[in-house]
């Protein structure tokens, strides 16, 4: 087995400005020895560390589908005193950095076949709700999954991620896009509102319907809020907490939740587990 410590070799292969105030990319990664690449197997949902030789290394959400073989994607957001942020933005393409993983337990996609998924993400979080989406729509899967509703959720119109893919997918007839902003938006055509509250106007049918929320706090508990009340029961409510990731392998103990580590028994937890995990989540 590969020493969970030692990361792999990556070349960033391209970098994407995602939004104008060009504090969000993604960036696509290739693994320099093929073996490896082939070794990196992952499921929609999980995470990899992500290092930079002599700065440190941070855990990400994997942004790219499990079924694109060659390469990885990360979307990050910049932070002005975030140290590994600001040298992973200064990286040219073409350099070198290391990556771990993968880790954590992703969302149960061979479970959720058969069954009507809801997306729901808000800000930068929508990273790991991306995979999901491109797994579903990939034409080899596609058949094997029911409706397909995406509500994205973002402070402001600039923060709005992935808006190419949106387009796209918005074209489609297989899958229900919804975007919405806090508040209202010179030029802004979609929804206004906090996601919690969009929610609730989608008035959603939890028949056969299986929820995917990833994003801050306050929304993942506002939005199992009104999911409750349109029926969806806690054990299809799978929310994703991958803002408490730490190192990764459960060994430095900053993540956990009761006697959970969110790097190992996680980041994807149903409503269902987290009401056993008592109030300190």
């Amino acid at each position: 087995m590969r020493n969970p410590y030692v990361p792999a070799n990556a070349i960033l292969s391209r970098k994407h400005i995602e939004n104008t105030a060009k504090d969000l990319q993604t960036f696509e990664f290739i693994f320099e020895d093929k073996k490896q690449a082939e070794n990196f197997d992952f499921i929609c949902g999980q995470f990899a560390m992500v290092s930079i030789d002599g700065v440190g290394e941070a855990p990400f959400g994997i942004a790219s589908s499990p079924l694109e073989k060659d390469f990885i994607q990360f979307t990050v957001k910049r932070y002005s005193k975030g140290i590994l942020t600001n040298a992973l933005y200064s990286l040219s393409e073409g350099e070198k950095l290391g990556i771990r993983g993968p880790f954590g337990n992703g969302y149960p996609m061979k479970e959720l076949e058969g069954k009507n998924i809801l997306i729901v993400g808000g800000g930068f979080a929508l990273t790991t709700l991306r995979s999901v989406v491109k797994f579903v729509l990939h034409q080899a899967n596609r058949a094997k999954y029911g409706k397909l509703t995406m509500l994205a959720a973002a402070r402001e119109p600039c923060e709005m991620l992935y808006r190419e893919d949106m387009a796209e997918w918005s074209k489609r007839n297989d899958i229900e896009v919804v975007q919405a902003i806090d508040k209202p938006a010179e030029g802004w055509d979609g929804q206004v509102g906090f996601a919690a509250e969009v929610l609730e106007k989608m008035t959603p049918d939890a028949k056969n319907t299986y929820t995917l929320i990833c994003g801050p706090q306050i929304m993942i508990k506002t939005c199992i809020n009104v999911l409750g009340k349109l029926n969806f029961t806690p054990d299809k409510i799978i929310n994703s907490l991958e803002m408490k990731m730490k190192c990764g392998i459960g060994k430095c103990g900053r993540c956990n939740i009761g006697n959970k580590y969110i790097c190992k028994d996680g980041p994807v937890f149903t409503y269902e587990q987290l009401l056993k995990l008592g109030a300190e989540y």
